[in-house]
C-alpha cells in the first residue's frame, strides 16, 4: 500500500475514533481512498481495511474500551446506526452503545452499501446505506 492511501486511511480512522467526522464523511473519504471495505473488532480492538486491490491495512484502537454485554440487542444497536446516520450521533458515543448492546464488531461493504453487525452467538444485523 502506498504511503498516501495509508495516511489517508490513518487519518480518518483517527477523525473518526475522535468524533470530529461523521459516518457519511468517513464511507467517502475511505472510498476516495480505494477502501472496498473494513472490518472492526471490538474484541481485538482492531480495524482491517482492505482495498480493491486486496491489499489491507490494520489499526488498533485504544485500550480503554467499555466491556462489550453478553447479549446481542439489534433494537438498540438499530437506534444507534439511527442517530449516525442522521449525523446525531458520532464514532465514540456509538462504539459504546453497540458494545453495551453485545457488537462484538462489524464489517462495512462500502461498495456493497451495508454493514452487518455481529454478536457473541453469531448473531447479525444487516443495515443497508440510506439512500
Amino acid at each position: 500500500m502506498n504511503t498516501v492511501t495509508a495516511e489517508s486511511i490513518k487519518s480518518v480512522f483517527t477523525a473518526s475514533q475522535q468524533g470530529q467526522i461523521h459516518f457519511g464523511q468517513v464511507i467517502a473519504a475511505l472510498s476516495e481512498a480505494g477502501v472496498e471495505s473494513y472490518l472492526v473488532d471490538y474484541r481485538a480492538k482492531q480495524t482491517t481495511y482492505h482495498l480493491k486491490n486486496d491489499e489491507h491495512l490494520i489499526l488498533n484502537m485504544s485500550d480503554a474500551e467499555p466491556l462489550i454485554a453478553k447479549s446481542f440487542d439489534a433494537t438498540v444497536i438499530k437506534g444507534a446506526i439511527l442517530g449516525a446516520q442522521q449525523g446525531e450521533i458520532l464514532y465514540p458515543e456509538f462504539k459504546q452503545i453497540s458494545m453495551e448492546a453485545g457488537c462484538i464488531g462489524y464489517a462495512v461493504w462500502i461498495s456493497g452499501r451495508h454493514v452487518c453487525y455481529f454478536g457473541r452467538k453469531g448473531e447479525q444485523h444487516i443495515e443497508h446505506f440510506p439512500q
